[in-house]
């Protein structure tokens, strides 16, 4: 998973969905249901907890309110612009 004090970026993402999903980034969409692709709440806080190590702060709440990896970068992009200013 993303390491600390790397940036994270969409294609970050998209590889460590798809390790915690067992599958390769190329079978994940932007737009494409984590849920239905079996991302569980547990396996999500993985995530979160990962990608908070990058330093940014990210918190299980802001992504378990949308179900795609385009609507999770969204979210990123906007703590990203936020820690940026």
């Amino acid at each position: 998973m993303a390491a600390m004090g790397k940036a994270l970026d969409l294609e970050r993402m998209r590889a460590d969905v798809a390790r915690v999903l067992e599958c390769t980034p190329a079978e994940i969409g932007d737009d494409d249901n984590l849920i239905d692709l079996d991302l569980d709440s547990m396996r999500m806080l993985g995530l979160v907890l990962a990608w908070g190590n990058t330093g940014l702060p990210l918190e299980f709440s802001q992504l378990a309110e949308h179900t795609t990896l385009r609507q999770w970068w969204g979210v990123v992009q906007q703590l990203q612009a936020a820690q940026n200013a």
